[in-house]
């Protein structure tokens, strides 16, 4: 140990040589961590740490620690070190850097040969030794009438130790040691050195009566809170308390948030929320009267109370091992404070405190709000209790809610959980936080009630059984409801109903079962989605219901409406399956208007457009049953057609389709919507609910949650599960090389595109750059396909229509039919062209072909004509084309399920050959890149009856540049 002029006392190493008796000589050297390893026989673990210490603590090392600049130790010291114009805060660090370690360095040596260093250097001037265990230090005050006297006394060993006038030195501070002759003290309690150091050479303290208010409380009453204090003159009280913790919440909001009540224009008082309003936990522990913030250390507390003529200290033990263990609880029950404190959500904070209410008040918790705060939270019981009874047609909901003793009509909440508001303004004043499981567990059951006529006539449509079913279950509600209701749950339990003796047909099983179906929810009053896979007899299973209607006494005509192009078919269908049914077309420009005629019939066929047109008029009838065919014309619920259907009048609804959604969820909704209405609820509450979490997040639980919604009123088969006596498909991707000229032509407008469309993207996002990118994919397409689509001029070929009429050319010399489908008409202008010049005989079919009939008989019944041109979105559906074995897809479609419904035309009931499909891909070119996509990309589950979202619309920039690098 040496003293460093501006540094204090500081420690170094050295390597002393002995004498041949052991003795210690004057030949020795420093060691630092640079030579320490030439004596490491000697040395320690300890011993290299030491060193290492001692390093850190040398001028050099504080000089290259604290000052970046180049200096010599006296420049640094006499500049940093200045009694005028030194730097307070620089020698502030540097000593509690040197501090530190100095603790650290002591509480190593006490087995180690400890000196002085004496003033020539020589470092075994004087040996010292470390008291191996810790002084006590007991603080004197004796207050007499003009003053108060103030001084330590230490004692080691039951004995008083003497330091006073004895040269003794604060070799640390922070905590004390101290050297008394050749000894050296530390203490119990970790007194600090500046407390003792004023006595060494000094007997005691005096304050002057005039300063002892401000002295007693920002000195003794410290003191005693940490040391041992023998007090004269007044008094100490040692009070010990049964604890208790206290959870204190307070309300953060955000600055230029708003947090008063208004008016909302109902009547009611309602709270303006902070979006991203916090709310503070903080931890304290009560004793007695006491309180301690859970952060603030140490094991007493001391209040200082002035009497009359003198002060009373009350000292409270604090138990530090149970404060921990009640962090530890609570660490448990989810609540991680730090440093006492925890800031959390709005909407969590109350909801972690409804959830553990119960376990905090039996574990003797004070939960409370800051005093501070604008609003008053209430902080009591919460609870909802539902009870739902089955009535004739409906579901009768009664509901209690109760906020403490304020039972709150459940209509005014409803309407809370339906607009997400969280905060609901109790007749006290207090502002209850709605539990956030009421908005998951209750939000569906809200929304899907009849808007009642008062709060005591709550109404649930039959059809929510599922719904209903589900808080039974979860324990969400008391539910009472038939057992013949019960039945609904399970399709095999479906009672089976006999084919009514006016249709002339058999059903497969699977179509008896459809039927089935269908009377099951005719006797509840549900509405119905009949989406079997195209080609499995829709049509056939809807004319065998509709005939055991007629047979059962139905009185009201049904209305079956279409796409035009269907009419026909399902004429004739009818006519063969069920000719007893007494049937209206209600089409063509001299149809009579006049409803009243419905009277006499038993079927109104009609078309979309027709209805569209008609409605001031259809809506004056009430059908028994409407039907929609390829549902999917009203998958826009704002299109006119949706609301002109929603306008008609029926006891009962049905929809057919194959392909439920197209496009986005919200055509499900749509179409479910009108079978069934209310079954989803409205149509924000669904894009809310569903469409968004499941289109833009991808939520399987949503996606779950639907189709345990809708699972009761779909019935869906697939081919592959039910018709089994269909041939094999045999399905297959044709992958053609662009020619060199083509290739050059796909690569200058892939370029120029690919620049514009991420330029839009940097500047517009990519929500804006929609139809750009639309336009550049469809150009893309049309040349990976043949550049004519593009450029009339264009003298060059087309590695994919080479391919095409190679294997078309072989197809017709095996007398094979072949249906080509293309969603461009120039696609099949370009084929068309090829067949005339070859002389081939082929069906034609696209948008603006009048008689689709008889290009239909045409290629059925005509066994020279092998090929059948049709554009995608003309002819994919309601075409029956068994007659070809083969299918031509030219080009690929953004939604699979359009290219199935293609295929599908010849792939259906009545078909005797396996079935082959093509689908041509050209290689390297966007096409491919889509179909890569689409596999990667996220479909709605299968469970949902679904073919696949928008394609362009959930690209992402990164799926972007991958189509066109």
């Amino acid at each position: 140990m040496f003293e460093h002029e501006y540094l204090g006392y500081l420690f170094e190493s050295y390597v002393v040589q002995l004498d041949a008796n052991g003795r210690l000589t004057f030949k020795h050297q420093n060691i630092s961590s640079k030579n320490a390893e030439e004596f490491s026989a000697g040395l320690n673990e300890v011993d290299f740490k030491l060193i290492h210490l001692t390093d850190s603590i040398q001028q050099d090392a504080i000089l290259k620690k604290f000052y970046n600049k180049k200096v010599t130790p006296a420049e640094f010291f006499l500049k940093v070190y200045n009694k005028d114009k030194g730097d307070a805060l620089l020698q502030e660090a540097i000593g509690d850097y040197i501090e530190h370690r100095k603790a650290e360095i002591l509480e190593l040596l006490h087995d180690k040969m400890v000196f002085e260093m004496g003033n020539d250097g020589e470092p075994t001037w004087k040996r010292i030794h470390l008291a191996p265990e810790k002084a006590s230090v007991l603080f004197h005050f004796m207050r007499n009438e003009d003053n108060t006297h103030y001084f330590p006394t230490i004692k080691y060993q039951g004995e008083k130790v003497e330091f006073q006038y004895k040269n003794a030195i604060i070799i640390c501070n922070s905590p004390a040691w101290l050297l008394v002759g050749d000894k050296v003290y530390s203490f119990k309690k970790d007194v600090d050195g500046n407390k003792l150091k004023p006595f060494l050479n000094k007997k005691f303290i005096v304050v002057p009566r005039k300063m002892e208010d401000t002295y007693y409380e920002k000195f003794v009453t410290p003191l005693i809170a940490t040391f041992d204090v023998h007090a004269k003159g007044f008094q100490i009280f040692a009070e010990d308390y049964e604890p208790k913790p206290v959870i204190t919440f307070t309300e953060l909001a955000t600055a230029g948030k708003s947090l008063n009540l208004f008016n909302a224009g109902s009547g009611d008082v309602e709270v303006q929320e902070a979006e991203d309003c916090k709310i503070v936990f903080n931890l304290a522990f009560q004793y007695g009267n006491f309180t301690f913030n859970s952060d603030v250390n140490g094991s007493n507390y001391v209040k200082m109370e002035k009497t009359k003529d003198s002060y009373v200290f009350h000292k409270v033990k604090r138990s530090m091992e149970w404060e921990k263990s009640i962090l530890v609880e609570l660490r448990d029950l989810g609540l991680e404070l730090k440093n006492g404190k925890l800031m959390l959500e709005r909407f969590e904070a109350f909801s972690w405190m409804n959830r553990y209410r119960d376990e905090l008040v039996a574990r003797n918790f004070v939960v409370r709000q800051n005093v501070k705060d604008n609003k008053k939270y209430f902080v009591g019981e919460t609870s909802i209790n539902l009870e739902v009874k089955e009535n004739n047609d409906w579901f009768d909901i009664h509901v209690s809610v109760k906020f403490g003793d304020f039972e709150i009509p459940f209509l005014k909440l409803r309407n809370y959980i339906l607009k997400k508001k969280k905060e609901f303004v109790l007749p006290n004043g207090e502002i209850a936080v709605i539990p956030e499981e009421w908005f998951t567990q209750y939000a569906e059951l809200f929304a899907f009630m009849e808007d009642p006529n008062d709060e005591n006539d709550l109404k649930l449509k039959k059809h929510h059984l599922a719904l209903v079913q589900e808080l039974h279950s979860g324990n969400l509600a008391k539910v009472t409801i038939s057992q013949k209701l019960e039945k609904l749950k399970e399709f095999e339990e479906i009672e089976d109903h006999p084919i009514p003796s006016g249709f002339l047909g058999e059903l497969r099983p699977y179509q008896k079962a459809g039927y089935n179906w269908m009377q099951f929810l005719y006797k509840y009053k549900f509405g119905g989605c009949l989406a079997d896979d195209m080609g499995l007899g829709k049509t056939v299973q809807t004319l065998a219901f509709l005939q055991s209607l007629k047979e059962s006494g139905a009185t009201s005509a049904t209305l079956l409406i279409m796409p035009t192009s269907l009419l026909y078919n399902w004429e004739m269908e009818a006519r063969k399956f069920t000719p007893s049914l007494r049937i209206l077309n209600y089409t063509g420009t001299g149809r009579d208007k006049n409803v009243e005629q419905f009277e006499s019939y038993d079927l109104i066929l009609s078309s979309y457009g027709t209805v569209r047109i008609d409605i001031e008029h259809l809506k004056n009838y009430y059908f028994n049953y409407i039907i929609l065919d390829e549902s999917q014309a009203i998958k826009n619920p704002d299109s006119n057609i949706a609301k002109a259907v929603r306008d008609l009048k029926s006891s009962h609804r049905l929809i057919l389709t194959g392909t439920p959604i197209e496009n986005s969820t919200m055509d499900l909704w749509s179409q479910i919507s009108f079978a069934n209405p209310g079954l989803l609820g409205s149509q924000s509450f669904f894009r809310n609910e569903f469409l968004n979490p499941i289109e833009k997040k991808r939520d399987d639980g949503k996606i779950k949650r639907l189709y345990s919604i809708i699972k009761p009123f779909i019935l869906r088969r697939q081919k592959s599960q039910v018709a089994k006596d269909l041939p094999e498909k045999i399905e297959n991707v044709k992958f053609s090389r662009m020619t060199a000229s083509q290739e050059a032509e796909y690569e200058k407008v892939k370029s120029s595109y690919r620049n514009m469309i991420l330029e839009s993207i940097e500047e517009k996002g990519v929500g804006n750059s929609q139809f750009l990118l639309l336009q550049g994919l469809t150009k893309l397409r049309q040349l990976a396909n043949h550049p004519l689509m593009v450029d009339e001029n264009y003298d060059g070929d087309s590695g994919k229509m080479e391919d095409v009429l190679y294997m078309l050319e072989n197809a017709i010399s095996k007398n094979h039919k072949i249906l080509i489908f293309s969603q461009f008409v120039k696609h099949l202008s370009i084929l068309r062209n090829y067949l005339d010049e070859k002389k081939v005989t082929y069906a034609y079919l696209d948008g603006s072909t009048k008689d689709r009939k008889a290009q239909v008989d045409y290629f059925q019944d005509n066994e020279e004509v092998r090929v059948f041109l049709i554009s995608l979105k003309a002819g994919g559906v309601g075409l029956n084309l068994t007659a070809a074995d083969y299918v031509f897809i030219l080009d690929p479609w953004w939604n699979p399920a359009i290219e199935a419904q293609a295929v599908d035309r010849a792939y259906r009931i009545g078909q005797k050959n396996k079935v082959f499909t093509y689908k041509f891909i050209s290689q390297n070119t966007v096409e491919e890149k889509i179909l890569n996509l689409q596999k990667n990309k996220l479909k709605l589950a299968e469970e949902l009856i679904t073919t696949e979202e928008s394609f362009v619309k959930n690209l992402s920039r990164e799926d972007i540049q991958s189509i066109f690098d």
